[in-house]
């Protein structure tokens, strides 16, 4: 898990259009997953391109998300799972 914001933006910004799947804390022992492609970087935020069958077509987060362990980020790389 990076330590400090410069470190995760930094892992994103190298995984740039790649898939993604982002688990969210929504509540007391309750997690919410979204599919997508990180589509874009900025300053205190990224942005994640959903996938169609999803309500919405894109969300952001904040780089402390990460921090705080708020949400998970996980890259689909052909047979593995790459956390950030």
């Amino acid at each position: 898990m990076p330590t400090n914001l410069n470190t995760i933006k930094s892992e994103l910004e190298d995984r740039l259009g790649q898939k993604v799947m982002v688990t969210v804390q929504v509540g007391r022992n309750k997690t919410l997953k979204r599919h997508g492609k990180l589509s874009e970087i900025f300053p205190a935020v990224f942005i994640v391109d959903l996938e169609k069958d999803e309500n919405l077509k894109r969300v952001s987060y904040s780089y402390t998300d990460i921090l705080t362990k708020n949400i998970e980020v996980d890259f689909e790389d052909d047979n593995k799972t790459e956390e950030v």
